[in-house]
């Protein structure tokens, strides 16, 4: 959840958990946000991957920052997805996981 509040605090917009334990075999999690612009992604993935490091969650992997069109930062447990507006509604990981419980961010 706290990847979500940072993606929030971050400015990012349409910010879902959803919640993936017993439907996939890879994560528990799935946190998805859309951030404006190549540079917010980018900046949303840093600060989600810095308080990871702070508080000792490792991330196992990263793709796609480069770019900034579609960040993913696994965390094994947790999937982070920071997407460009296109991308996200492209891919709508909501829709695929359709059968997943989204889960409310408290403040």
């Amino acid at each position: 959840m706290a990847a979500a509040k940072i993606a929030l605090h971050d400015n990012c917009t349409d910010v879902v958990v959803l919640d993936l334990t017993g439907k996939s075999p890879a994560t528990d999690y799935f946190i998805i946000a859309t951030g404006t612009s190549d540079r917010q992604t980018r900046t949303v993935a840093d600060d989600i991957k810095e308080f990871g490091k702070k508080h000792k969650f490792n991330v196992f992997g990263r793709a796609g920052y480069e770019q900034g069109k579609w960040v993913l930062l696994d965390f094994v447990d947790v999937v982070v997805h920071i997407f460009d507006p296109e991308f996200r509604e492209f891919y709508d990981l909501e829709l695929l996981w359709g059968d997943a419980t989204k889960l409310k961010i408290e403040d």
